[in-house]
């Protein structure tokens, strides 16, 4: 570990102490198998600086949920390729689901399949019309108007259907209001397929999307689009947000393969449709795009997230921050990278100046060179970059066991 973290690993300890945690407890064996000798399972925790005031916040609302003061409690996850794949997203979330056995809160979904990419197993997308890509991570497929999502489909189809469905998952199956985001372009018209269920239509032209609630709970939805004329070239998609009234956590997982800390920073929508949405926790799981450039430098690095955290604070002043540190990773399959110990010692400099916690994965993984023995056991891909299904599956089971020992070291509720 980096003396930078290792200062803060004490201060976090001393601070953890006067929180009235049990020390010992963050070290004890996750709720993921321990199996693999090269894992540091006693990194599997939370870092805090100085400050965890926003944490104990975030925690605070956990537990009224809990006891069935609030409804919703919404946890936003920035990520690339690691996100937009969905298997840590799935655990993560299917966790905290279970805190209550809840089914209500609710997912955004952008329809990746409808933009000719990898999506999530937990819900799928489809049209019948052609589309194209535009994404924030290159400045090949990057358009004006991307929103919070990163990422946006669009189409000048005079005809044209498009949909989302709901997979079998273990953590939100059925939603009774929808929120699908778009550019508003008056030349297109978009309507519900005809349904059964009854629903009443709303239209929020400042935040750019039209909500439809519906009488009883669906899991599917079909929409039809209409040129009606040329005036105005280009529908574009941003995305749906799926939410079912009935109390549970809200999970937005917005992954976009190839983005860097920078990357959400083009988005010109990103406040605009963040703010509707009102996250209680951000976790950021950027940096593998970052240091596998030549140019990397840990100064650029701590500028963008100083940004990123403060677009979102602009939203939620009291919004907690988790900062997720870089995952090992080679570049181009051979040579092992240094970089993501500079991009793991600026996350501790976050921490103390953002009042962010730390979820070391760096270090949990093994450190330097890690990757290649998650490789050897089929835990990564050949890449050296990528985890392969099951990998995934353990790393969000890991954060969620990091953070739910926070959460019950320090509070009342178990």
């Amino acid at each position: 570990m980096p003396m930078y973290a290792l200062k803060n690993k004490l201060q976090a300890l001393i601070a953890f102490v006067l929180l009235g945690g049990n020390l010992f407890s963050q070290t004890v064996t996750p709720t993921a198998t321990r199996t693999y000798s090269f894992i540091n399972y006693g990194e599997n925790h939370l870092h805090y600086g100085k400050d965890s005031s926003l944490m104990m916040n975030f925690f605070n609302k956990v537990s009224d949920m809990r006891e069935g003061k609030r409804d919703k409690v919404t946890i936003v996850h920035y990520g690339g390729s690691h996100i937009q794949a969905g298997t840590w997203s799935d655990k993560l979330i299917s966790n905290f689901q279970s805190y209550g056995n809840y089914e209500g809160g609710g997912l955004y979904c952008f329809p990746y399949k409808v933009a000719k990419t990898n999506s999530p197993h937990y819900f799928k997308s489809y049209t019948t019309g052609t589309w194209k890509r535009f994404r924030c991570a290159t400045w090949k497929e990057m358009c004006v108007d991307l929103g919070m999502a990163g990422i946006a489909a669009v189409t000048n189809d005079s005809a044209n259907t498009f949909g989302i469905k709901l997979q079998k998952n273990g953590h939100h199956e059925k939603f009774n209001s929808l929120k699908i985001y778009n550019n508003m372009n008056p030349s297109f018209q978009y309507s519900l397929a005809p349904m059964e269920v009854k629903y009443k239509r709303t239209e929020d032209s400042l935040h750019r999307y039209s909500l439809f609630e519906f009488e009883t709970p669906i899991d599917s939805v079909n929409f039809q689009l209409v040129k009606l004329d040329t005036l105005r070239r280009d529908f574009m998609l941003h995305g749906f947000s799926l939410e079912y009234d009935k109390p549970g956590f809200y999970y937005a997982g917005f992954g976009v393969n190839g983005a860097a800390s920078n990357s959400y920073l083009k988005c010109n929508l990103f406040g605009e449709q963040l703010e509707t949405v009102k996250p209680d926790l951000v976790i950021f799981s950027l940096g593998v795009n970052d240091t596998q450039g030549k140019d990397f430098t840990k100064e650029d690095y701590i500028e963008n997230y100083d940004s990123l955290i403060m677009e979102v604070r602009k939203i939620s002043p009291d919004c907690a921050i988790l900062l997720t540190t870089t995952t090992d990773n080679y570049i181009k399959r051979r040579t092992a990278n240094k970089r993501p110990i500079k991009a793991q010692d600026a996350m501790f400099e976050l921490m103390e100046k953002h009042k962010a916690a730390v979820w070391d994965l760096y270090a949990i993984m093994g450190g330097y060179k890690s990757i290649y023995k998650w490789s050897k056991v089929g835990l990564a891909a050949r890449d050296k970059v990528h985890f392969s299904p099951k990998g995934y599956a353990i790393v969000g089971q890991m954060m969620f066991d990091a953070i739910d020992k926070s959460y019950k070291n320090n509070n009342k509720t178990k």
